[in-house]
């Protein structure tokens, strides 16, 4: 599948230099000029886009993890990660929640793509995988701890409205919990 990239809040311009190259973020520098007529240096990183999912089960509930990384403390998330060089946003979300979860989808839809920060060039795609079940074992990387949850659509809307998920699942949520049109109008996107 073909999915359009929402543009990053600023543009890098062709010019810019890459002054730093790290594991997962790049530093770009580039010259900018003022209101003024003046010069001024601008920044901006650079990091793989991601992808996480939205897990419906047939019994209408939401997967989520809870997972811990080195030197964080344990926190609530989709399944999901970084894409591969050249990878699919779809096909990295089907990658990540087997890989995280030992689940499978029998059918994935785009839900939101959005460009979250606007000094990073870093795109987070957000799908709905429909048709889920377990298909084996989780294959964790080494820096990983998981472990599955099943969550009630109004709990996995709390849990947004908590801050315990990502912040812009957290806008859905509010919105849902002063419109009972758009509740109603995610329980039907979700299917549940």
């Amino acid at each position: 599948m073909q999915f359009k990239r929402p543009e990053p809040g600023q543009r890098r311009p062709a010019d810019a230099e890459r002054v730093f190259k790290g594991i997962i973020f790049d530093v770009y520098q580039w010259r900018q000029k003022m209101f003024d007529g003046s010069l001024a240096t601008f920044e901006q990183l650079s990091r793989p886009d991601t992808t996480e999912v939205i897990s419906v089960l047939p019994n209408g509930k939401i997967l989520v993890i809870e997972e811990e990384q080195p030197g964080k403390p344990p926190f609530l998330s989709l399944p999901g990660g970084r894409l591969e060089l050249g990878e699919d946003p779809a096909a990295a979300a089907l990658r990540e929640l087997h890989e995280e979860t030992g689940y499978t989808a029998k059918e994935i839809a785009l839900w939101t793509a959005v460009q979250p920060v606007g000094k990073i060039d870093w795109a987070i795609f957000t799908f709905i995988a429909r048709g889920v079940a377990k298909e084996g074992l989780p294959h964790l990387d080494v820096g990983e701890k998981i472990t599955v949850h099943e969550m009630s659509f109004d709990e996995f809307l709390e849990a947004a409205r908590q801050g315990r998920l990502w912040d812009h699942l957290a806008l859905h949520a509010y919105r849902a919990a002063d419109d009972p049109a758009y509740y109603t109008e995610l329980k039907k996107l979700f299917g549940v």
